[in-house]
């Protein structure tokens, strides 16, 4: 279909296309003058997603992402704000509101549940593009109560986003205060066994006990190497088959002198016994003296090697005390290492179980005080107030809708008539119709009338 047949068979059928627009404007503007009027209402909340956490000081990511915004949306548009926002109008209260609920479901179901499906029809809740207000926005017949539902909407948005916040702090919290008392628990447990250990053991400073006792181990050691050292010499000496080679008899004063006069009384009986004779009387008592000093000599001998054996009888003796007393103090010493690791591993556990306890009463002292925060991200920008002018119905809105509508209306009937008796209108139609060429057309007679009629008047 051509352009100029669908305009032939509007100038044709005009009569039917402008009834039509006239019904269609004319229904609309009945229907709009007679309906109800609906008052908007419009209440602005602003989220704020760049402010740290007022508790842990913290970015909270959630924040940051995406759908953030959109999350809050559907928040607002959920059920739990919905009945957050009826209890605090008070609905439930109202004996007409009863009487409503009892006709509309016979009492069946909560009054809450159908009075928050009532108000999410007439709420509408818009993001700001580019920015971080929400416009919440309801619209009732009533304005003051299409502001009160608006404001009633908002404040339960950020009664709902408080408790979302804080419910999970308050799990924490609950969690956090057992692990704390378990915590606590572990902690004075293993200092009573560090105080049990010490009272059995008789343990008041360890680290001291065992310098005192390692430092009398060194000590006794030392007394052991040098007891060791002299018996050695002894037994040396003890083993020695010639009593003049000892030291102790070589420097030996008395033995010395002894010696010396030996030596010269036995100079002094040799040249006599040239001149005197060998049974001479002072030969005899020469002789005599001389016995005399080399029986003292062998009795002085005998008395330096009489000590060594005792020196060295003794530093056995001494030797065998001070190994049996070495022994026992390296035991005491072994006892006291092992109380001093054991010590440390009571300490070790106190102090594991002490930065335990310190760490879990940390984080529930945190989700305590985040658990019972009212602070919250978000703030109402823009209360809504009762508007002064209806909001709906929009009468020029809706003429101006019903002329285009009316107008394709109009066309479509047109053409549907036109459809169902068609009629040969022009040319194009005839050869649609017939399939065969046209060889030429008459023009009507009211055109050829005013054509005859415009040339007389050029002429004349």
């Amino acid at each position: 279909m051509t352009v100029q047949q669908l305009f032939l068979i509007l100038r044709a059928r005009y009569k039917v296309a402008l009834l039509i627009l006239l019904l269609t404007v004319a229904a609309t503007t009945a229907i709009s003058l007679f309906l109800p009027k609906q008052y908007g209402a419009s209440s602005a909340v602003v989220v704020d997603v760049k402010s740290p956490d007022l508790v842990s000081g913290l970015m909270l990511q959630g924040m940051m992402a995406p759908g953030y915004m959109a999350t809050q949306v559907d928040i607002i548009n959920s059920d739990r704000v919905a009945k957050a926002a009826v209890k605090l109008l008070k609905m439930e209260s109202s004996p007409v509101i009863q009487n409503q609920w009892r006709e509309a479901t016979q009492g069946k179901g909560q009054m809450s549940d159908w009075l928050a499906g009532l108000l999410q029809r007439g709420l509408d809740v818009k993001p700001s593009r580019e920015s971080n207000v929400i416009n919440i926005g309801y619209t009732g017949t009533d304005p003051d109560f299409a502001a009160a539902v608006a404001n009633a909407f908002a404040q339960a948005y950020i009664e709902v986003n408080l408790d979302l916040r804080v419910a999970p702090a308050r799990q924490y919290a609950s969690f956090f205060d057992e692990q704390t008392k378990a915590a606590r628990e572990k902690l004075e447990k293993a200092q009573q066994a560090l105080s049990d250990y010490q009272q059995k053991n008789g343990i008041t400073s360890t680290d001291e006990r065992l310098d005192f006792e390692t430092a009398k181990l060194n000590e006794t050691s030392s007394q052991l190497t040098s007891v060791q050292g002299q018996t050695t010499d002894s037994q040396s000496k003890r083993q020695t088959t010639k009593a003049d080679s000892i030291a102790e008899v070589m420097q030996s004063p008395l033995i010395n002198g002894l010696k010396a006069d030996i030596a010269r009384l036995e100079a002094k009986l040799n040249e006599s016994r040239g001149n005197l004779g060998a049974n001479h009387p002072q030969i005899l008592r020469s002789e005599s003296e001389l016995a005399t000093l080399r029986s003292q000599l062998d009795s002085e001998t005998r008395k330096i090697t009489t000590s060594i054996e005792t020196s060295y009888q003794v530093g056995k003796q001494r030797e065998a005390q001070l190994q049996g007393a070495l022994a026992a103090q390296k035991a005491r010493v072994l006892v006291l290492n092992k109380q001093r690791d054991e010590l440390n591993v009571l300490r070790r556990d106190i102090e594991s179980a002490q930065r335990a306890f310190e760490l879990v009463s940390q984080r529930a002292s945190q989700t305590n005080i985040e658990s019972q925060t009212t602070q919250t991200n978000i703030a109402v920008l823009n209360p809504a107030v009762a508007p002064t002018s209806a909001s709906k119905p929009r009468v020029m809105i809706n003429i101006l809708v019903s002329v285009f509508l009316g107008t394709f209306l109009g066309i479509g009937f047109a053409l549907i008539l036109e459809l169902a008796n068609r009629k040969i209108r022009s040319t194009e139609d005839l050869v649609e119709v017939l399939e065969l060429p046209v060889l030429g057309s008459v023009s009507s007679a009211t055109g050829m009338l005013k054509l005859k009629h415009n040339s007389a008047g050029l002429l004349a």
